[in-house]
């Protein structure tokens, strides 16, 4: 009964809610659009605000207290594109490239997934680490490094032509926009501490979550638009976007309880585990492995981990957590 409540908690939470909104609105072919620099802008304020804010927590919270679980939430963002890419080519008997491809994307972080577990924690008063941003900062890159590196592999070298790519690639895997304002933010952040947190407070605190409903009411439309992309995918990927993140989930959990993390902190270390990127990792595919089909990659993610995820999986991990600590 527990679990039950809690889902409908997350399904009535107003984040969730807004999201429903724009599948309805993809659904039912509403002409509502977002112009594309307003939703560059709001992807920009939730990166930089939820970064600002885990550095301060870390200046808070001393280094020695973070390093462990995220040294782990960076093996974890290594080991789980390992993992997955054979079972999307044996299981899936889906290409090499677009199993490099998909496998960069669940070892990569979603960066609303994980403020939507945050808004639920506090919804509930489930305390966890303040300083939890830090694990979304450092999981990106290394699975994006790995699945361009099995893709790289997997195909034929075109000599310098190759080195170049692989060389863009993990330049926008540790450069690119997301990953860049993330840390760059965390670092300015903890500069900063709680003496820089009481100047912008205002802008960075109290409209956040007006600002995350919005941009999960654009997330809603996006991923309605992709529904129709399920067909093409098939029942094996509709599987593997549910039950892998599942897995994920619960190897996050139970290796945020093995680094000394508290309940609230494991599972939001399982939420970021079992999450799938839809901002940086697609670009960075998009351009070190272009043969890379992008329905595949992109509706997996999007349409069918994303939605699981902010309706049922945060729960779930939650549920998962309190077992493992029980």
């Amino acid at each position: 009964m527990e679990i039950l409540e809690a889902i409908q908690a997350n399904l009535l939470s107003p984040a969730v809610l807004f999201f429903a909104l724009g599948l309805v609105a993809a659904l039912t072919r509403s002409d509502l659009r977002f112009p594309e620099p307003l939703y560059a802008g709001l992807t920009i304020y939730l990166l930089v605000a939820i970064g600002f804010k885990g550095g301060v927590a870390i200046a808070a919270a001393g280094i020695a207290k973070v390093w462990l679980p995220a040294l782990a939430a960076m093996l974890l963002g290594t080991v789980i594109p390992l993992w997955v890419y054979p079972v999307l080519r044996v299981g899936g008997k889906l290409s090499p490239v677009d199993s490099a491809a998909i496998a960069a994307h669940y070892g990569s972080v979603s960066a609303v997934t994980f403020i939507a577990a945050t808004n639920y924690l506090k919804a509930i008063n489930q305390p966890f680490e303040s300083y939890a941003t830090a694990f979304l900062a450092v999981m990106e890159s290394p699975s994006i490094l790995v699945g361009v590196v099995l893709g790289k592999l997997a195909t034929k070298p075109s000599g310098e032509k190759s080195g170049a790519s692989l060389k863009t690639a993990m330049h926008e895997a540790l450069f690119g926009r997301s990953i860049f304002l993330l840390v760059g933010s965390l670092a300015v952040g903890f500069l900063c501490g709680e003496t820089g947190m009481r100047k912008v407070e205002p802008f960075f605190v109290a409209p956040f979550q007006g600002v995350l409903a919005l941009f999960l009411l654009e997330m809603g439309v996006v991923a309605g638009r992709r529904l129709e992309d399920l067909k093409k995918v098939g029942p094996f990927l509709l599987g593997f976007g549910i039950l892998v993140p599942v897995l994920n989930g619960a190897l996050g959990v139970y290796l945020g309880r093995l680094t000394g993390l508290e309940l609230g902190g494991a599972t939001l270390l399982g939420v970021l585990s079992s999450s799938a990127s839809y901002i940086a990792a697609p670009a960075a595919i998009r351009m070190s492995l272009p043969e890379a089909n992008p329905t595949l990659y992109l509706t997996s993610s999007l349409a069918i981990t994303f939605p699981f995820n902010i309706t049922l999986g945060i729960p779930i991990y939650l549920e998962i957590a309190r077992r493992l600590y029980a």
